[in-house]
């Protein structure tokens, strides 16, 4: 472990109105977290994302303390109609809910009821040892949301050398629907580290779309454990095009947990020059008659990085399970690099199931092709890397919020 980041219990001490079977919780995260460090590759699941060398690489000193910094407003985004809500270094910090129906929704600071589950992976002991902030998000039976919910990811300048620990979640009951997007927000031009534990529960015939997108390159270092537990006919979509950090690892656990689930996650993502993201998933179909469908699409150029590890278990009662996943990558520098591990975990004998990868470099033809036609070479690439990554974003069916991602990610393009 990095010599100059020390922790003990004292910080969980100072953790104000929590009950002494929830600091006893917290202090056997901690000591699991001190016994086993931040994780190396000495972990299957971190085989690819050797997250203690990073942490030595780019930091002298670390603290877990909470951050109270001072926030001026940003501007909204003007690209789309929606409510909001803004986080800042991990807080809930304010929320607007002009477009809805206000009695429907419930939303509040970090929610200190915890599922006492202890979670092999070091940075999950980490955060559920020292998480004080976050947010709380219901939203009650029968309900559809009227506009997107943006959700203000915000990161103040003075953020430096810091592990922030937040914790989030987010119920969607019977009947609802919630389209959410994850707008981050970093204006630290320091290295931090965000280690985020998120819970989503969708009940029964609920729908929740979410996108996750961030504004500019930046030096931070993200982690998150994303649990989504989801009900009879209840309709999961992720969208993640999250590109531009120094190092992000989103590790993503599905749980279909009853019949005629719908579970979606894709991702487009463009990495530049030492950029470093992972997307690990976990599909687990507890239940007959339903669906998950996966596919990962990288972009890579000089010294980017592109991992996607896949896992799909199915249940021996699973049956009638239909389930893919595919992570395709495209090669732009001979220094650019891919990894795919996808899973399969089968005891049911009726499924459908498949999986696939594949990674090239650009297609020289198509590139002579279209200059014959009169685009530049450098066109003539962009051209093809934007159809490469399109399909991605053809699943966003509202027009502007699709025009708000195809913008980013020209923008992505571009800074490469």
């Amino acid at each position: 472990m990095n010599q100059n980041f020390q922790i003990n219990s004292k910080q969980i001490d100072k953790i104000q109105k929590i009950t002494e079977e929830e600091k006893n919780f917290r202090i056997k995260n901690l000591e699991i977290f001190k016994e086993e460090g931040f994780p190396s590759k000495k972990l299957e699941d971190w085989k690819f994302s050797d997250f203690k060398r990073i942490v030595d690489n780019n930091f002298d000193e670390l603290d877990t303390k909470t951050v109270v910094s001072h926030f001026d407003k940003v501007d909204l985004l003007k690209d789309f109609e929606h409510n909001y809500i803004f986080l800042v270094n991990g807080n809930l910090h304010s929320s607007n809910f002009d477009f809805e129906d206000k009695n429907k929704i419930k939303i509040n600071s970090y929610d200190k009821s915890i599922n006492y589950e202890i979670n092999k992976n070091p940075l999950v002991c980490l955060n559920q040892a020292f998480a004080e902030n976050g947010y709380s998000l219901e939203i009650d039976k029968n309900y559809k949301f009227n506009k997107v919910l943006v959700i203000y990811n915000i990161f103040t300048n003075d953020i430096k050398n810091k592990i922030l620990n937040n914790k989030n979640k987010i119920r969607v009951n019977e009947n609802s629907e919630l389209h959410t997007i994850e707008y981050t927000i970093n204006e630290s031009k320091f290295k931090f580290i965000n280690n985020v534990l998120e819970n989503i529960i969708l009940e029964k015939n609920s729908k929740l779309k979410n996108l996750n997108i961030q504004r500019k390159k930046n030096e931070g270092i993200f982690h998150k454990y994303l649990k989504n537990n989801l009900s009879l006919n209840s309709n999961y979509t992720n969208l993640i095009f999250s590109s531009g950090t120094k190092f992000n690892k989103l590790d993503i656990e599905c749980n279909l947990i009853d019949q005629n689930i719908n579970c979606n996650i894709l991702s487009a993502l463009f990495l530049g020059n030492n950029e470093h993201n992972e997307i690990k998933t976990c599909i687990n179909h507890l239940a007959p008659n339903c669906k998950s469908y996966q596919q990962v699409k990288n972009v890579l150029n000089s010294n980017g990085k592109g991992i996607f590890q896949g896992k799909i278990y199915v249940k021996d009662l699973a049956q009638k399970t239909d389930a893919y996943q595919l992570g395709k990558a495209l090669l732009l520098d001979d220094n650019a690099e891919f990894n795919s591990k996808p899973e399969l975990e089968i005891y049911a004998d009726d499924v459908k199931c498949s999986h696939g990868s594949s990674s090239g470099s650009i297609d020289e033809d198509s590139i002579y092709y279209m200059m014959s036609r009169g685009l530049s070479r450098e066109q003539s690439k962009k051209l093809l890397i934007k159809g490469f990554l399109s399909d991605i974003v053809e699943h966003i069916k509202s027009p502007s919020i699709k025009k708000f991602v195809e913008n980013k990610l020209e923008e992505q393009i571009s800074e490469n």
